[in-house]
């Protein structure tokens, strides 16, 4: 199969980067979130994992792709996928005003942009996250552009996940 690779953008900041899918890795989700694409939502920042953006999205795939390509401790540059129970993401905690499609199941595409990162949840514990992609081009732009959201709010923005 030939590479297939995704960009990733921060809209209204301009921001883009490119990523390389992981189909020998993680197929079965490689699959779903390409079938997917263009995806699109409001852009969070991590409380929890440190340096990762993320948006929120209803189920997508057929059937949610089992734990392929494992980790806890996501490197800039990875994309993960994470599945959780819409109960999961309900609690005030989170600070969300509204979880999208939170029904059953919620859909995390998440972007990491830097180092040490570790998916250790204090009301869940152990959140391993499948990784799907990995950021080719544009990473250092884009972990500007992560850090100023972080700084300066994420109000208004848009991550956008679409085939390149």
């Amino acid at each position: 199969m030939a590479e297939r690779h995704v960009e990733v953008a921060l809209e209204k900041r301009g921001i883009r980067c490119t990523a390389r899918l992981l189909d020998d890795r993680a197929p079965l989700t490689c699959a779903a979130v390409w079938d997917a694409l263009p995806l699109s939502g409001d852009v969070y920042h991590a409380k929890y994992a440190r340096n990762e953006i993320y948006a929120l999205f209803a189920p997508f795939a057929r059937a949610e792709p089992p734990l392929e390509n494992p980790t806890v401790t996501p490197i800039p540059g990875d994309l993960c996928y994470f599945s959780f129970a819409g109960a999961e993401l309900g609690t005030q905690a989170y600070g969300y005003d509204r979880v999208p499609g939170a029904g059953p199941t919620v859909v995390d595409l998440a972007l990491f942009y830097e180092r040490n990162n570790l998916l250790l949840n204090g009301d869940v514990g152990w959140v391993p996250g499948i990784v799907w992609g990995r950021v080719t081009e544009g990473l250092d732009a884009m972990a500007q552009a992560c850090n100023d959201l972080w700084r300066s709010g994420a109000a208004g923005e848009t991550l956008t996940f679409r085939r390149a």
